[in-house]
């Protein structure tokens, strides 16, 4: 559940400067799709791993319960949500662990483990989004979805060089993309109208930035044209969690944005989640309803 960079990347970087060439040459085409405009509805349904959770280790540590896991992007989001609508309802499967490959399969291995969830499910989690779904048709929106640091973590963990990396990294986001396909294409055929907000990812390995930031950036293309074929939104972290053209305000920002500074946890700190949770509102267009 942790992405630190001293877990994941050391003592191997995530790519080579030749990788980058490679990978940004490779950036999909856009194809024009439009995303639909769709007010919140009774109900805002939160997908995804332990970023929608709200996750920060510390919380972990001192043992709160789900209630007391409050900072995260989906509290952010919830809370501007319900100065438009004040009776929204958030359901929120966020499953710390999850990735792509298990939120299609199942089942939620943090569950499984005994940790609580702010909201319990069996199976999958696209099963359980698709049986919420299909039980308040037309009656959920926005859905919010953020998926990748687990399915980084496990191909990183796959290789022992550089070469690994190099030679895998494009097939790995071709299969994370090809995943992200059918869980948005379902959602969407179960929930036609509803707004729908992919988050992306940003590179917390910090011993490794310059190497590993062309890898994230063409991984968020790839999921943006994804997304864009769905008729959803993408929320881009990058350029927020990883300005470029100054390394030292790269590390400022991370040190900001996420806990590994100070608590060596690769997770949003407080100012992160706020960061990614306007990112989000902004994304969804729903700015335009505020008085």
């Amino acid at each position: 559940m942790n992405m630190s960079s001293a877990s994941i990347l050391t003592p191997r970087a995530v790519a080579t400067v030749a990788l980058a060439t490679v990978l940004l040459g490779r950036v999909p085409p856009a194809t024009g799709q439009v995303a639909k405009f769709d007010p919140p509805k009774r109900y805002y349904l939160a997908l995804g791993d332990s970023i929608t959770y709200g996750y920060q280790t510390w919380r972990r540590l001192a043992n709160l319960p789900p209630s007391g896991y409050d900072s995260g992007y989906v509290d952010v989001v919830a809370a501007r949500l319900r100065a438009i609508r004040p009776q929204l309802t958030v359901v929120n499967y966020g499953c710390p662990g999850e990735s792509t490959t298990t939120f299609i399969s199942g089942p939620c291995l943090a569950q499984q483990f005994g940790f609580a969830l702010h909201d319990e499910f069996s199976g999958s989690q696209l099963d359980a989004a698709l049986a919420f779904l299909d039980a308040h048709p037309g009656q959920v929106s926005p859905i919010t979805l953020t998926l990748w640091s687990n399915d980084v973590r496990e191909f990183v963990a796959s290789c022992n060089d550089f070469a690994c990396v190099q030679q895998g990294a494009p097939a790995f986001v071709g299969q994370l993309s090809s995943n992200l396909a059918t869980i948005l294409g379902q959602l969407r055929t179960a929930a036609p109208d509803a707004e729908i907000i992919v988050t992306g990812a940003w590179d917390s390995f910090l011993d490794a930035l310059e190497f590993a930031d062309p890898l994230f950036q063409f991984l968020n293309a790839s999921m943006a044209e994804v997304t864009a074929s769905a008729r959803a939104r993408f929320a881009d972290p990058f350029p927020i969690f990883n300005p470029q053209g100054d390394l030292a305000a790269e590390i400022a920002a991370q040190c900001t944005m996420t806990l590994l500074c100070t608590q060596n946890d690769s997770h949003p700190s407080d100012a992160g989640y706020a960061a990614l949770g306007d990112l989000v509102f902004d994304a969804s267009g729903y700015a335009r309803l505020e008085r």
